[in-house]
């Protein structure tokens, strides 16, 4: 545990072994983010995407090169003031990103997308059968 030196002999002891253990510690909380079930429908697959505490403006979906990122942006500031002077100001900022690989025959019309109860939830088909669109061939004249 990280005390200040006058509750412990090995100040630099302490600080040393607790520096390892906080990047396992965040990475643990970014695993809980975002979390997703993706369900086969048939026809189609559903991606539900927890989010909470996100607002709908927040977030937003994007289809690129056959992948379908999910963007959430957050913020929020809480301030505590007693007489004027600040007993307590804190500040959050967070940003998390998950893509997801759809296939390059899907078009943003495909996709159905609705925010409720803090789960964003998409459903895409699993082909999209495009009519094709035959080209002219001109016949060339000598």
């Amino acid at each position: 545990m990280l005390l200040p030196s006058i509750f412990s002999d090995n100040f630099a002891d302490d600080l040393f072994d607790n520096v390892f253990s906080i990047p396992s510690t965040r990475v643990a909380a970014a695993s809980k983010m975002m979390q997703t079930d993706v369900r086969d429908k048939g026809e189609t697959y559903e991606l539900g995407i927890e989010l909470p505490g996100y607002k709908k403006e927040d977030i937003t979906a994007e289809l690129k090169d056959g992948y379908l990122t999910v963007n959430a942006k957050h913020s929020e500031s809480n301030e505590e003031k007693e007489n004027g002077k600040y007993i307590r100001k804190e500040r959050y900022t967070g940003h998390c990103s998950r893509s997801f690989y759809v296939g390059e025959g899907l078009k943003e019309d495909d996709i159905k997308a609705k925010f409720e109860d803090g789960v964003l939830t998409l459903e895409f088909p699993k082909e999209v059968k495009r009519p094709v669109e035959e080209e002219k061939k001109l016949i060339s004249i000598s």
